[in-house]
């Protein structure tokens, strides 16, 4: 494949699809706006935005035309750009990951979209490479080509053994989709796409006239309310579902292959070599029924490939079974860790903490609203069990070249990180820690864009400095303290 080729002629509908997309929120503003001026400004605004959607589509056809990629010399080359050409050669052996993505338009023609990081890419704006559509002969053809560059043996960089490690069951994705968050996000982006149109769609002048119906109808509308939100939660349901269909992990000689989804079908690449850390979390509902989604940090990822960098190596499973189920694949991981508790005399201070906003409130409605002011204690409540189950995860272990911290935010954490892997280990102490002989803990490893890593707070000072002196290795620890 010396010769230079294109990309498959849908790439060109891919890419202004995706232009679009970024222009639908001004254009559909500026649509609004012109209507509101009468019919004149509206053709005008109509012209202009069927200009600006044509020349869209010229530059996507014809950045298309420019676009080209080639093997040679033991590199992948590509070449584009309408009015500057660049050109960007990506030598095989640097070649870390290559990531497939078939959306619902690569699929109807049996192509797949392929995104290349090397070594050198985590951190950029961008991927090294994406190849928005070709065919899977010839995706299937860049792995065995960086492959064999890697090993130096084409014949067995070919016929790689694949050792299955998960693979998810229908019962484990129903569960899974069950105890998702995706509500959260579909109400989200609901209530960001109704506040840019604010300024255009006159909410107060259509609802204003409801008010007295709505005095009157409290019941119905409790209903509708009760409605909306289960339709939200299915939509959720659904779209967790089609995201982590066929779920599959894989383990190849040197990578993890992630296969998932159903109309948008991915296969994600992490290097071993790559991974920085292993992190479990668990949300309050997991948590309760002693489940968890474990995360790969890797070095890799971009702004364009976040999901390079944090990747979903098991979206449900039961945490107690983590060690025998990923242990032998990744040996140099303890995951059977014996966690150390932060002290007794910490408990208040989880407590005290998690008072300075729910008290303020209790107390202002207390006494604005009298009687009625005494179910904002309700808050408080809720509040002191949230520390109270903050105290009991809060947690360290120390084995050999591994730290494992656990904490409590929303969500459970707990982080496993290699010695030789952390890029930074802060300890610190207010006046208030060293009155009661304790300290706080932060480590962090490389992921992505930045870093991944937690926070322990309120551990026993003698602890902490055993950790920060395990890490740095420095004797007088009192010094580097300073």
């Amino acid at each position: 494949m010396s010769e230079p080729k294109r990309l498959h002629p849908i790439a060109s509908v891919i890419n202004t699809g995706k232009r679009l997309k970024n222009l639908f929120i001004p254009l559909a503003a500026i649509f609004l706006s012109g209507g509101r001026e009468g019919k004149e400004s509206l053709f005008i605004t109509l012209g202009i935005a069927f200009v600006v959607v044509i020349s869209t589509f010229i530059s996507g056809l014809i950045s298309w035309l420019k676009y080209t990629y080639r093997f040679e010399n033991n590199e992948l080359r590509v070449e584009y750009g309408i009015f500057i050409r660049k050109k960007r050669y990506i030598p095989f052996e640097r070649i870390q990951s290559i990531d497939l993505t078939e959306g619902i338009l690569q699929q109807l023609f049996g192509l797949v979209k392929v995104q290349i990081e090397t070594a050198g890419s985590s951190g950029d704006e961008e991927a090294e490479a994406v190849l928005s559509a070709i065919t899977k002969e010839e995706a299937k053809l860049i792995q065995e080509y960086v492959a064999a560059a890697k090993t130096g043996d084409s014949e067995t960089a070919s016929h790689q053994v694949a050792k299955p490690i998960f693979k998810i069951t229908r019962p484990e994705l129903l569960l899974l989709s069950l105890t998702s968050g995706g509500i959260g996000v579909v109400i989200s982006a609901l209530f960001a796409l109704l506040s840019q149109f604010d300024d255009f769609i006159p909410f107060k002048k259509v609802f204003g006239g409801l008010e007295d119906w709505a005095v009157h109808n409290l019941i119905l509308i409790a209903i509708l309310v009760f409605a909306g939100f289960f339709l939200a939660w299915l939509i959720a349901l659904v779209m967790t579902m089609l995201k982590y269909a066929h779920f599959t992990v894989v383990q190849t000689e040197k990578d993890f292959v992630i296969s998932q989804g159903l109309l948008e079908k991915k296969q994600i690449t992490i290097p071993l070599n790559r991974i920085q850390a292993i992190r479990i979390s668990e949300n309050p509902i997991r948590q309760l029924l002693g489940y968890g989604t474990v995360y790969v940090e890797s070095a890799g990822g971009s702004i364009e490939n976040k999901d390079g960098a944090n990747v979903i190596l098991l979206p449900i499973m039961k945490v107690k079974e983590l060690s025998a189920l990923i242990g032998p694949y990744l040996p140099e991981y303890q995951f059977r860790a014996s966690f150390t508790p932060v002290p007794k005399r910490a408990f208040r201070r989880y407590i005290f903490r998690s008072w300075f906003i729910p008290v303020p409130i209790a107390a202002a409605a207390i006494f604005f609203f009298k009687i009625w002011g005494l179910f904002s204690l309700i808050l408080i409540g809720i509040f002191t069990f949230w520390a109270i189950l903050k105290y009991k995860t809060a947690g360290w272990s120390l084995d050999g070249q591994q730290l494992t911290l656990r904490f409590q935010t929303t969500n459970r954490t707990t982080v496993f990180m290699k010695k030789n892997n952390i890029q930074s280990l802060e300890i610190r102490g207010s006046y208030f820690q060293r009155n009661k002989e304790l300290g706080t803990i932060e480590a962090y490893v490389k992921s992505g864009l930045g870093g991944a890593g937690g926070t322990v707070v309120d551990m026993e000072k003698s602890e902490v400095e055993k950790i920060f002196g395990w890490y740095s290795k420095e004797k007088n620890r009192e010094g580097a303290h300073g």
